[in-house]
């Protein structure tokens, strides 16, 4: 059996690897046992605040909405909960986006849900 070399194969791995770590300071972004370590904790870190975006978006989206609904009479809570009741099937995004860009679209459903 003849024997395998791997060094050229070794060496597209760590370039590899290294060209994602571009643009990181110091060691991290030309050593491979720090690259190693710091691609995987900014794809741990990535894969963190993706979910987290989704949170910090609905917090404004209620901010945005409660705003918009304290000037037309309403809490936050109430205004949701007499959405529930009504079934309208509306969510905080598009509410958000409504109190904002198109005002009296947003006073008709407050007044229709009163």
């Amino acid at each position: 059996m003849t024997r395998v070399k791997r060094g050229v194969t070794s060496h597209n791995r760590h370039k590899n690897l290294i060209a994602k770590a571009k643009g990181y300071k110091l060691m991290n972004g030309n050593v491979f046992s720090r690259v190693k370590n710091a691609v995987a904790k900014a794809g741990t870190n990535a894969y963190i605040d993706r979910r987290a975006k989704k949170r910090t978006f609905r917090r404004l989206w209620n901010v945005r909405i409660n705003t918009a609904v304290r000037a037309l009479g309403f809490t936050y809570s109430t205004f949701i909960n007499a959405l529930y009741l009504k079934n309208v099937k509306i969510d905080r995004k598009a509410l958000s986006n409504l109190a904002i860009s198109h005002p009296e679209v947003f006073a008709k459903v407050v007044t229709f849900v009163k």
